[in-house]
């Protein structure tokens, strides 16, 4: 089984705030495939797919389950909601069969990185998700949010909805992160990062 995690804080006052990008990227996965996001389980909201066959893989293929989880306990503490989803899902592997998917100040909007490991760089919910399973060892994927011009304006702007200038782009590149979440859970984070890291389409885009 695959589990693909998005991070954000609960209830209708974060829902559209850039900190809960993480949420959008995942929900748009799980519409794909018709899966909606809301039982309670695992401290958290969670529903249950399929990860689809890549086109260049064997038809015949079984389907691998792929679980779809939104802590519900607030951004500095998502490492609990993780942690009690990998200790009732024995057969995901962190390593191999865990995807991360939250927000990220230090890339312009929009921008896509993959990482098949790494520490928090700053992401409170991230750093809670590495103390709680004691390992860094996991891939993850970085959604661009860019940052404020005042430094002393990051909680605001976390916590804010995005402007209304920059729901076309997020239209554009919210299905394109979910695009690069299942090419990680499919084909592994090494294809995703060749992939999407360097989208000639992104903002800010460069080679890597």
């Amino acid at each position: 089984m695959k589990l693909v995690v998005g991070l954000g804080n609960p209830g209708p006052r974060y829902r559209d705030s850039r900190h809960n990008v993480g949420f959008r990227i995942v929900e748009h996965l799980a519409r794909a495939q018709g899966v909606e996001i809301c039982e309670e389980r695992f401290l958290g909201l969670y529903g249950e797919g399929y990860v689809p066959p890549s086109d260049e893989g064997a038809p015949d293929a079984p389907a691998e389950p792929l679980a779809f989880l939104e802590p519900q306990t607030f951004m500095n503490r998502s490492g609990d909601s993780v942690a009690a989803a990998l200790a009732g899902l024995p057969d995901v592997d962190p390593a191999a069969d865990l995807l991360v998917v939250y927000d990220d100040l230090d890339l312009p909007l929009g921008r896509i990185r993959v990482r098949p490991r790494g520490g928090a760089g700053g992401h409170n919910g991230l750093a809670d998700v590495i103390e709680r399973l004691e390992t860094k060892e996991f891939p993850r994927l970085r959604f661009g949010i860019g940052r404020p011009a005042a430094r002393d304006g990051v909680v605001d702007f976390l916590l804010d909805a995005f402007a209304p200038g920059e729901h076309r782009l997020l239209a554009e590149r919210v299905p394109r992160a979910a695009e690069a979440a299942l090419v990680c859970l499919r084909d592994g984070p090494k294809i995703a990062m060749d992939r999407f890291n360097a989208d000639p389409g992104a903002p800010g885009s460069e080679p890597e």
